[in-house]
């Protein structure tokens, strides 16, 4: 008897755990770092992509929503240059590139 309230209770606690996280998930209300696995563009590519615009190696890469959607942030150093390269997480097109002259960091860099 007390084995299947164990189980019961199990039971129980999981089925609540499992529609709270359906009802969170179907608000719509979306993790920023469990967005990425919708992202149609992989962030090595992005990365590939930056690269070579740049004409440079990648630093950092982030994946970040934006006024227009989803992209990737990569900063890019090329020579004694760092450019803020943007990409498209749909296509992996280069949206903007940017060189980073005042803080090589994006803390006080203008909002996308």
């Amino acid at each position: 008897m007390f084995r299947f309230t164990k189980i019961a209770v199990a039971v129980t606690v999981l089925t609540t755990a499992s529609l709270g996280a359906f009802a969170y998930a179907s608000k719509g209300v979306e993790n920023d770092a469990m967005s990425i696995v919708n992202a149609k563009v992989p962030m090595s590519q992005a990365v590939s992509v930056a690269e070579q615009h740049a004409n440079g190696k990648a630093s950092r890469a982030e994946y970040e929503k934006t006024k227009s959607g989803w992209a990737y942030d990569v900063e890019v150093v090329s020579g004694a240059k760092v450019f803020d390269v943007s990409v498209n997480a749909e296509n992996g097109t280069v949206i903007s590139s940017t060189e980073d002259k005042a803080d090589h960091d994006d803390d006080n860099d203008k909002e996308d």
